[in-house]
């Protein structure tokens, strides 16, 4: 990703296809990612797996529609983004479709190597 505006469609792609790898090599190799389920993993190996297991349940079906993003920089290849998404189908542990809800995606950025990455993300559900 040469531009950081790239970062929130390359997460919602990753997001989508359910690719747990994927999503995990957006982050530094000792970033950190608090999940849409609550789980918190620090490392890429730990990001990958909390991932997998989110794709093996609640978000097995689930796809992401990108909403407003924010970016603020906060240095030389650093930045902050708020990136809104709708969250389409989530399941219950008994399949039930559960209803889109909205989530936000809060990341530290930085210029790493060959791109951006997250140091830290947070993405969580948006009241209302």
């Amino acid at each position: 990703m040469t531009e950081v505006t790239d970062f929130p469609r390359a997460f919602a792609a990753a997001f989508g296809s359910q690719d747990a790898d994927g999503l995990a090599a957006l982050f530094a190799e000792d970033g950190s990612f608090h999940a849409l389920t609550g789980h918190w993993a620090n490392g890429r190996d730990s990001i990958a797996s909390g991932l997998r297991n989110e794709f093996a349940g609640l978000s097995h079906h689930a796809r992401l529609v990108t909403g407003k993003a924010t970016v603020r920089p906060i240095g030389p290849g650093a930045a902050i983004l708020h990136q809104r998404y709708v969250v389409t189908g989530l399941r219950d542990a008994s399949g039930a479709d559960l209803p889109r809800i909205g989530a936000l995606l809060t990341a530290v950025l930085a210029a790493k190597g060959d791109g951006w990455m997250a140091l830290t993300a947070t993405f969580g559900l948006l009241e209302g």
